[in-house]
């Protein structure tokens, strides 16, 4: 675990992988702020949230808007990374898809996110800041988008691969 090493053994390993194209000057912030976690077998050990929300095309300006907000708040309270994606190649199937999961209605789009964390343990405690936070206080029938439609949920990473 590269936290286990001491800092010049860090230094050195951390120069020879950005020698090689292994990680990126980020990705060697993140592991000296220790926010970088890998098992001892190397794997990541990270935990996901999540969601898919139906969000009126109209509404699209005033969704990006919170969750820009959002975003910020919870990368400050320590969430690894915050993804928001709009579909773009996302088809009605026939018996499942995207769209039939949230009941898509005519001119409403599909919203894919995720946030990642540490663990579950971490995301469970920025989720605890998150739900006093008051920059986060909103009224539930004012959001641009239909909450009950929303599907979400935790994750534990079974298998990571990344650049």
């Amino acid at each position: 675990m590269l936290r286990d090493l001491d800092r010049a053994k860090a230094d050195r390993a951390m120069s020879a992988m950005l020698k090689m194209n292994k990680v990126d000057l980020a990705t060697i912030e993140r592991a000296y702020a220790g926010q970088w976690r890998l098992s001892r077998k190397g794997k990541h050990m990270t935990y996901v949230d999540g969601f898919i929300v139906p969000v009126p095309k109209k509404k699209l300006a005033a969704y990006r808007k919170i969750a820009k907000k959002a975003g910020k708040i919870w990368m400050e309270f320590g969430a690894l990374s915050y993804v928001e994606c709009v579909a773009d190649d996302v088809k009605k199937g026939k018996w499942t898809s995207f769209p039939r999961s949230v009941k898509l209605k005519p001119g409403e789009v599909v919203v894919f996110s995720w946030i990642t964390y540490t663990s579950r343990k971490s995301r469970d405690a920025i989720m605890d800041k998150i739900m006093s936070d008051k920059r986060l206080k909103m009224d539930m029938n004012a959001m641009p988008f239909d909450g009950k439609r929303m599907i979400f949920g935790g994750f534990k990473t079974m298998m990571e691969f990344s650049a």
